[in-house]
């Protein structure tokens, strides 16, 4: 009796050959990115509370060049990663319906971005107010 090797699938790059399953791992990396900036902040919180050196500190490393640099990284990846977030709005809630019309697509992602953005704005303002 001869006995057979069971059939194994390689699943070396099996993401790269599906151009939405590409997006989806960009997507998925891109958050180790907000993860870094999260800890960043969390780091600054506990310099803050360590007092008026430690925090001066931490902000004067925060003007270095590795550290300006790795921002800039920062925003870029959480700007994809909240622009591939919002183009999933559509796909994961309910049908919106005004008129008896179904919303399209790009008025739920547009209604998203624009939420976010004055929110930011709201943020940045109010941060500005109570800095000055």
């Amino acid at each position: 009796m001869s006995k057979r090797k069971p059939y194994v699938r390689s699943m070396d790059g099996w993401w790269k050959k599906n151009p939405y399953y590409v997006e989806y791992m960009i997507h998925e990396g891109t958050a180790l990115f907000v993860a870094a900036y999260a800890i960043t902040l969390l780091v600054g919180l506990v310099r803050l509370g360590q007092g008026e050196a430690a925090w001066n500190g931490w902000l004067e490393a925060l003007k270095s060049p590795l550290s300006l640099v790795c921002h800039v990284a920062f925003l870029v990846a959480i700007a994809y990663h909240a622009f591939t977030w919002f183009k999933l709005f559509p796909l994961t809630m309910p049908p919106i319906m005004v008129g008896g019309k179904r919303l399209e697509p790009g008025v739920v992602v547009g209604s998203g971005w624009t939420a976010a953005i004055v929110a930011a704005l709201a943020l940045l303002g109010l941060v500005w107010r109570i800095a000055a």
